[in-house]
């Protein structure tokens, strides 16, 4: 006999697991084409071989566009007051779902000789194609949190499953895409490996073919099979794969479709979507208004503050953190499985994070892991003094590993402090705004994730990067330098998270449970009238 679909008051199947599970394979849906950030810079500074000013500036381009885009399409979907047979929220995701099947793949066409003008297009229009459908697929899946439920532990418990599909998304092919797309280089009687790289004009001596003959160590000549080290710094040499970049993005993008569709078939959204109002009673979008109306909503900006830090810790340090794995620790296809082992602490927080919410207070036990942190981001200034490059990588990955268990407990809550804030903004202003809050969100984070790693590009360029040489021909020096950037980076990021959450968010315990009975009793006296 079929089991009786439990209803509430509603008539909507009651909230529980399956709700759940759906709303984080979103997520994983998400970043299945969201991982894939960081490796564009890398696959346009190492294989593509654009000069670091040059993608520094292409790449604030994109982001400012890619910024700019979110609130338009939040407010696109706002204003949406057509009907639709799956849900407004759902059908946008949909068609974001399907353009993003090949939308991850459209930035990394693997043309490494074409000339610099025809790469500078390539990357512009591969990545507006790709924003374009990643942000139709995001800011409606995000701004679901509050029509599926209204219950505050059930938006935490969404938060902290969304934040489990966020996690498998982002270090599943964290840790699998670099052994894929990185190889060591070892001796087979030839240096076709140079053909990956452009030699610069004056640098033949440099990359001259019988460097690469002769073990600089020993002095001997390499036997077939051993390890090729790099004449400027004594360790193996490893190199990008682009064209496996290319058809793993491909494969990512099913994966993606696959989870999204997961997720539209088992969501229940129990809210209707036609009462929510977002931007009051106007359906012009108001920039200037929004924008303010923004700024004085204190736990958003303060959750935007923290979102911002996490990803200059976690996106802008990536390329730097890639090239110090590659030159310096010499390990960059393993790069991601050591990121991994630095975050996974923050998967200890899941199973007690209702108890803790419910204890200390979402923004109580937020600012007690930036501290944690910022003692993570103390050891990893030590790291780089280390001379041993075995005993700096234990080092570094305590450091990484205080990092993330910090950030653990903000990690799951980040989203439903999100959906507080957009409550916060009905008690002090009497009106939701789910699309414009949350889409704002999304215009400074994602400036974030474009301004940093433009900047990291271009303190790369000034701490000696040179694009042209690849990873093959960069100095000790150099790749001793990126080990001080990633430290700093890591640094600055828990300190803005400790400053966005303790100084700005002002929703502890105490106010949020204020705001819920005053928003209660007034949802309750307008279902009267």
């Amino acid at each position: 006999m079929k089991k009786e679909q439990k209803l509430d008051a509603n008539g909507k199947r009651k909230f529980g697991i399956r709700d759940k599970i759906a709303y984080a394979a979103g997520d994983l849906g998400c970043n299945m084409s969201f991982s894939l950030k960081g490796t564009v810079q890398t696959f346009w500074l190492v294989f593509m071989m654009l000069e670091t000013g040059l993608l520094s500036a292409l790449l604030l381009l994109v982001q400012i566009w890619d910024a700019v885009n979110d609130p338009l399409i939040g407010t696109l979907i706002d204003n949406d007051k057509r009907k639709y047979r799956m849900g407004k929220f759902k059908t946008y995701i949909f068609i974001g779902a399907c353009g993003l099947l090949v939308g991850g793949a459209a930035v990394f066409l693997p043309f490494p000789g074409a000339p610099v003008a025809l790469k500078a297009v390539l990357f512009v229009l591969g990545y507006i194609v790709w924003d374009a459908f990643y942000t139709i697929a995001n800011v409606p899946y995000g701004s679901m949190l509050s029509v599926i439920t209204e219950d505050v532990g059930e938006r935490a418990q969404l938060s902290t499953w969304r934040s489990i599909g966020s996690m498998v998304g982002n270090l599943l092919p964290g840790i699998i895409l670099p052994m894929l797309i990185w190889q060591k280089v070892t001796y087979d009687g030839t240096t076709g490996f140079l053909d990956k790289i452009e030699i610069p004009e004056g640098a033949e001596d440099l990359f001259s073919p019988d460097k690469f003959h002769t073990n600089p160590v020993t002095g001997e000549a390499y036997q077939m099979g051993e390890a090729v080290l790099s004449p400027l710094t004594g360790k193996q040499l490893e190199v990008l794969l682009g064209e496996k970049v290319f058809w793993t993005a491909l494969i990512m993008g099913v994966i993606g479709f696959l989870s999204f569709m997961l997720m539209l078939k088992l969501i229940t959204v129990r809210v209707d979507e036609s009462t929510v109002k977002t931007n009051g009673e106007s359906q012009k979008f108001n920039v200037i208004e929004a924008f303010g109306k923004f700024m004085k909503n204190r736990p958003a900006v303060g959750a935007t503050v923290a979102a911002m830090g996490m990803f200059l810790g976690m996106n802008a340090a990536t390329t730097a953190n890639t090239i110090m794995f590659a030159t310096y620790f010499n390990m960059a296809s393993l790069s991601g499985l050591v990121q991994m082992i630095g975050f996974l602490p923050m998967f200890f927080f899941m199973p007690f994070i209702t108890k803790i919410v419910k204890k200390f207070g979402k923004k109580e036990a937020s600012v007690f892991g930036t501290l944690v942190s910022i003692f993570g981001g103390v050891i990893m200034l030590i790291f780089p003094m280390i001379s041993s490059a075995s005993v700096a990588l234990i080092v570094y990955l305590i450091g990484l590993i205080f990092f993330g268990v910090g950030m653990g407990v903000y990690t799951c809550v980040s989203w439903a402090m999100m959906g507080d804030a957009i409550d916060y903004n009905e008690w002090k202003f009497g009106t939701r705004e789910e699309g414009t809050v949350y889409s704002l969100h999304s215009f400074f984070r994602k400036l974030a994730q474009g301004v940093g790693p433009s900047v990291v590009l271009l303190i790369m360029g000034a701490l000696g990067y040179v694009s042209k040489y690849g990873t093959i021909g960069q100095s000790a020096q150099t790749a001793h330098n990126m080990c001080w950037l990633v430290a700093g980076l890591y640094m600055f990021s828990a300190i803005m998270q400790f400053i966005g959450l303790a100084v700005i968010y002002n929703l502890d315990k105490k106010t949020l449970n204020q705001m819920n009975e005053e928003l209660a009793a007034r949802h309750a006296s307008q279902d009267e009238e």
